[in-house]
């Protein structure tokens, strides 16, 4: 595999580097955000192992960006803070996994060798997400469903994205509000429903099978 390491600990990065090395794999390493970002959305990694603090760019706010631009390469977040709120946090940023430092390299190797076994999974893909019928092509912002090309709006195309990367799992309120419209309170508005009424519009009514789900009192989901 192709390992992404962003990391400014020097001694972290070659110890972690010569382990991934040992045993097949290759990597590449920045010492701080700002190259670690450049790195990822230049070059095609397996998965990437991304600290929290960094200079230039934290970790968080790497993590971000990458999401947003649709690139969903699997990461694991290396931090010194292992509270439940910090890992809580780390894996609404996109984050795939955490690990908290000081760290065991065979729990590292294995966590990292989980991600990369996910990535190749087949359908796997970091440019399209599919349920049932339905593809989203993050690099073409094309929505397709039974053959069928579906208009969305911007809110509406990122809602489905994130609903979609969580595909087979609730998706709450909040999450909902944090990751599609950056809000970190509620707004004590109906915007949540608004759009996922006019989503199943368009990418459920008409077709057999509905694909976006409610659970009463948690959230959505998306069951194929």
């Amino acid at each position: 595999m192709r390992v992404l390491i962003v990391e400014d600990d020097l001694q972290v990065v070659q110890f972690v580097s010569k382990g991934l090395n040992e045993v097949g794999h290759v990597t590449e390493s920045a010492a701080s955000g700002p190259d670690g970002l450049q790195l990822a959305t230049s070059t095609q990694y397996d998965v990437a192992i991304i600290d929290r603090m960094l200079p230039g760019l934290d970790g968080l706010s790497l993590l971000k960006t990458l999401r947003g631009t649709g690139n969903a390469v699997p990461v694991l977040i290396l931090s010194a803070l292992g509270q439940v709120d910090d890992k809580v946090e780390g894996l609404r940023a996109g984050g795939d996994d955490y690990l908290v430092k000081p760290f065991a390299f065979a729990e590292l190797l294995a966590r990292v060798e989980v991600l990369g076994r996910r990535q190749l999974q087949p359908g796997a893909s970091t440019t399209k997400l599919v349920a049932g019928g339905l593809e989203l092509d993050l690099l073409n912002r094309k929505v397709i469903r039974d053959r069928q090309e579906i208009d969305l709006q911007t809110r509406e195309f990122h809602l489905l994205e994130y609903l979609l990367k969580h595909k087979g799992r609730i998706v709450t309120r909040t999450m909902l509000l944090e990751a599609v419209w950056d809000y970190h309170f509620d707004p004590q508005t109906n915007v949540i429903d608004v759009h996922i009424s006019r989503l199943r519009s368009k990418v459920d009514k008409g077709f057999p099978k509905p694909l976006i789900k409610t659970v009463r009192g948690a959230g959505y989901i998306i069951e194929e």
